[in-house]
């Protein structure tokens, strides 16, 4: 099915989008007494880590300050019989009994502070001695939560242990993350559910998309991620043909918003679509995808697994611009939509290193994608077959990108017999 392209102009290229201080008054501080009292309306304040309801309740003992409670209560009580027996009898002879009980009980008053401190002393020395007794409390990280302990020889990231924008101590985890979560992302061929679409018509979609990421130099994620939201929207919705391509480039936008720093805006896609489609009609597609998806659009894609997998082998740039080149052309493939990203990418990244005889699927690639060469055979022959097929005409997007020098030119090197691919999965 053809599809209207919009031509490039200045206006398209011109949307591109490049990459109190408070000070305190001392001396006031010290000469202006507090108030006691709280102001009008505002919260009374009382001692942190103690219930204001049983404030009344607590008695705090500060080091350097007397207990004058007993004291000032034993000369009150104290006093009463002194002046009752004045009163009574009005004799020297009393008044001065008086003063000797007043005497005896100041002392016995000023003897029971102490003693309450030592019956404190003892009650909290069993206290103490269990503490000291018992053994240190040993934290432990449950089993879910334990970092994986990685062998020397296939450590790749303790080289970045100084640069934190590569999460060194975290990358095996991500990757590890991501691979489980592709499980919820699985397809199958939706096509036999589209009565108005084949899987010619994705390739042109996908090959138009191509050139959308090429003309507003977006990241290859952003690509990716746009392919994938395409499909899981057509896996789950009817679309007709002449609404496709409004399907393929509302999904670029919205990986775009996902993915680029300064992403195109909507009239950038409209305009690429040669104004087929209108503003509220793309507005709309946007909120039906996110809606269909329900807005869980990170999705794992196969480039990213991609570039980790050829970091293990320390592959230079031209064997990983070749495996990209395979990645890339692996999603106009309707036979390779259900393959996981993780799988497929490991399958294209093989095919590159015995193009450049390079080796085979070595145990450090075991170790950190989680497949041994056994699990990448039904891939890497899917791959084969459609690497050989001969080229379609109308769908040369991906072959003249990866025919430039700047990819190394890598789409005219010669395909690997498929018996020497045999003999790799095999070792």
């Amino acid at each position: 099915m053809p599809l209207p392209r919009g031509k490039k102009s200045s206006v398209a290229a011109g949307s591109r989008i490049p990459k109190m201080t408070a000070t305190e008054n001392q001396e006031e501080g010290l000469q202006v007494k507090r108030s006691s009292s709280p102001p009008h309306g505002a919260p009374k304040k009382r001692t942190a880590f103690i219930d204001i309801t049983n404030a009344h309740k607590v008695q705090i003992s500060l080091p350097g300050r007397k207990k004058e409670t007993a004291k000032s209560t034993a000369k009150k009580t104290s006093s009463v019989p002194i002046k009752k027996q004045a009163n009574l009898k009005k004799s020297s002879s009393v008044s001065s009994e008086g003063t000797t009980a007043e005497k005896e009980r100041t002392e016995a008053a000023e003897v029971k502070p102490c003693e309450e401190a030592q019956e404190e002393a003892a009650a909290a020395a069993p206290v103490e001695e269990l503490v000291a007794a018992a053994p240190p409390a040993v934290r432990r990280v449950p089993a879910h939560l334990q970092r994986q302990q990685i062998p020397e020889e296939f450590d790749i990231d303790s080289e970045n242990s100084e640069d934190s924008y590569m999460c060194p101590e975290y990358a095996k985890d991500i990757f590890d993350y991501l691979k489980r979560r592709e499980e919820k992302f699985v397809l199958c061929n939706y096509m036999p559910k589209q009565p108005s679409l084949n899987p010619e018509m994705r390739a042109i979609l996908i090959d138009w998309l191509v050139e959308v990421q090429e003309n507003f130099e977006l990241y290859h994620e952003t690509l990716y991620l746009a392919v994938k939201m395409a499909d899981h929207f057509l896996s789950q919705t009817p679309v007709h043909r002449e609404m496709l391509q409004l399907v393929g480039s509302t999904a670029m936008l919205i990986a775009s918003k996902f993915e680029e720093c300064s992403p195109p805006c909507v009239d950038d896609f409209l305009y690429i679509c040669d104004d087929a489609y209108k503003k509220e009609e793309l507005i709309s597609m946007e909120a039906n995808i996110l809606q269909t998806l329900s807005f869980d659009i990170n999705i794992p894609i196969p480039y990213r697994f991609l570039r980790r997998y050829a970091k293990c082998v320390s592959a230079g740039m031209d064997t990983l611009t070749l495996a990209r080149y395979y990645c890339e052309l692996s999603l106009m493939d309707m036979e390779l939509v259900p393959e996981r990203g993780s799988l497929l990418a490991s399958a294209c990244l093989l095919v590159a290193l015995v193009t450049k005889e390079l080796g085979g699927w070595s145990p450090i690639l075991q170790f950190h994608s989680g497949y041994q060469a056994t699990d990448l055979a039904p891939v890497v022959r899917k791959l084969h077959v459609m690497l050989a097929a001969p080229p379609d005409d109308k769908m040369r997007a991906i072959r003249n990108k990866y025919s430039h020098k700047v990819f190394f030119e890598v789409a005219s090197l010669p395909l690997v017999g498929i018996d020497v691919l045999e003999n790799a999965l095999l070792q």
